[in-house]
């Protein structure tokens, strides 16, 4: 449910309510303009960390070895547009990114590429380029059409001393490192022997749509897609971007902006940088943002008494949160959507089988997102995902085994939860 209500007749009438947000972009904030009239909109993204520095890392945070390699990563853009570009980031490494060759292509499946579709991407009109940490940079354009929901193969040839120490870790999709050489334009899979499920220097994609528009879905493991099928793209944000180009909205693109582990308050060697600090790079600045939801906390409220996993660093002992603490910064990132243009939606923390004391902290953080109004609407999770004779858990056929993450189903149901004539009428109600 939303905090600001929905007359049955825009539930009904969702596909023209979506239609008329589009033509309504004249409407739209500063920000939103200053980041549509160039054209550019995000149409895949995903958020980075860094890798923490073990000297004996677990298989979890075990790196495949880049340096004078092919890193071929697949993606799925939600937006369709005519002109590419990519975005490079070295903003968690722990020294310089040195790229000597980038291409994109449509993927054959696998790490094949279909014949003929095969682009150089350029910086500055050069194929290598060499960030510091800390910095981005996005490509020249790349005249070639993308169609929403087609995979696409992003492959970055590495330089000769190249380390990987930042990636997203949960892609949840299988991706390739190549044995040692220049295999970017390659069309065969034959020389890409090794497989890894995290994704690297690659932050977004970008189309030129100059009428379309992004929404920012940012948080934790359940938005992340943790514990969802690989490789079949059955996250939530996924769910919702089917849906709403199922609704005649293929104006509108998705980007998921999770991190698994990730709080609100708090960063980590592990679970990346706390999402109040990420909060502009991973949701704001990209081009055509004009809404962010925005789920996170259950992270906050159940690490504090979590142990130490044995041989990793992720600043333990964890800080302990109050109701209160989250919701000062809940406030904060609203603010901060607002001054930028962009509306931003509150989800309910779902179910996740907590002890009494921290049950009672999630209950009261979902009470104040749904009743305090100061959301620009509530997105109701917890109601949607929560088993009706027991609603601290969650139900019995949404859940992946774990008690808190959902499986495909429980995604699909938090997809089906969102409204999406609210969504589509964010323009003309700003």
């Amino acid at each position: 449910m939303f905090s600001r209500s929905i007359s049955s007749t825009l539930r009904v009438a969702m596909a023209a309510a979506l239609v008329v947000a589009a033509s309504a972009a004249a409407a739209a904030p500063v920000a939103a303009q200053s980041a549509t009239e160039s054209g550019w909109v995000s149409a895949w993204a995903t958020a980075l960390q860094s890798i923490p520095d073990l000297a004996d890392p677990p298989p979890l945070y075990r790196t495949p070895e880049v340096a004078g390699r092919t890193v071929r990563q697949i993606v799925y853009p939600t937006l369709s547009g005519r002109g590419a570009r990519i975005r490079i980031s070295n903003a968690y490494g722990r020294g310089p990114l040195a790229l000597t060759d980038v291409v994109l292509a449509r993927s054959a499946g696998g790490a094949d590429t279909q014949p003929g579709t095969s682009v150089r991407v350029t910086f500055a009109g050069k194929n290598a380029v060499t960030l510091q940490p800390g910095q981005e940079i996005d490509s020249d354009p790349v005249q070639t059409a993308v169609v929403a929901g087609e995979p696409y193969a992003i492959s970055l040839v590495a330089g000769p001393r190249q380390t990987l120490t930042a990636w997203h870790r949960v892609a949840n999709q299988v991706n390739y490192v190549s044995t040692p050489g220049d295999h970017a334009a390659d069309v065969a899979s034959n020389a890409f022997v090794r497989k890894f499920t995290e994704s690297a220097w690659v932050s977004a994609l970008d189309v030129r749509a100059p009428d379309a528009s992004a929404i920012a879905a940012i948080g934790d493991s359940i938005t992340d897609g943790l514990r969802s099928s690989l490789n079949r793209n059955r996250r939530w944000p996924d769910a919702f971007a089917r849906r709403l180009d199922e609704g005649g909205a293929a104006h509108w693109s998705v980007l998921n902006l999770g991190i698994s582990g990730n709080r609100l308050l708090s960063a980590s060697s592990c679970y990346g940088e706390a999402l109040e600090r990420r909060f502009d790079r991973d949701a704001l600045a990209h081009p055509g943002v004009r809404a962010v939801i925005v789920m996170i906390g259950i992270n906050d409220i159940n690490f504090a008494a979590m142990p130490p996993r044995a041989g990793l660093d992720c600043d333990f002992p964890h800080t302990p949160v109050t109701a209160r603490d989250l919701i000062d910064g809940y406030r904060r990132l609203i603010e901060r959507a607002h001054r930028s243009g962009v509306r931003i939606y509150g989800a309910t923390l779902t179910p996740a089988s907590l002890p009494p004391a921290r049950e009672a902290m999630r209950a009261s953080v979902n009470e104040w997102i749904r009743t305090s109004g100061v959301f620009d609407g509530v997105i109701d999770f917890d109601a949607a995902l929560r088993d009706g004779a027991h609603p601290v858990q969650l139900q019995r056929r949404f859940d992946s085994g774990d008690h808190i993450h959902p499986n495909d189903d429980g995604y699909a149901a938090m997809a089906e939860a969102v409204p999406l004539a609210t969504i589509a009428g964010l323009a003309h109600k700003q």
